[in-house]
């Protein structure tokens, strides 16, 4: 049974894999349905967890692709933060007020 949820777990991994290409090519769009993908692929996993256990062979391989997953994250999360504060600074923009005289 173990494998079956292992390989949502390396799913997600290549899923998180291919957001970083994105974000390393500038191409937010596609981030964005490669993590549309990805977090379809959690929900399955929750689903799947709930009836299946993984092996301590599996737990291991599960806690190597966590890491992988979260380096993946932090180094997306840096590319895509000067972007961030380009939008942040246009939606949080405050309208020029005018004095009346």
């Amino acid at each position: 049974m173990g494998p079956s949820l292992l390989n949502y777990y390396r799913a997600i991994r290549e899923s998180s894999q291919l957001m970083l290409d994105a974000a390393r090519r500038g191409d937010w769009d596609e981030l964005v349905r490669y993590e549309s993908a990805c977090a379809v692929l959690i929900e399955q996993l929750r689903f799947l967890s709930q009836s299946e256990q993984l092996t301590a062979t599996d737990r291991r391989e599960k806690a190597s692709i966590m890491q992988s997953i979260l380096r993946n994250d932090a180094e997306i999360r840096l590319l895509a933060e000067p972007c961030m504060g380009q939008f942040q600074a246009m939606f949080s923009a405050q309208p020029v007020s005018r004095a009346l005289h």
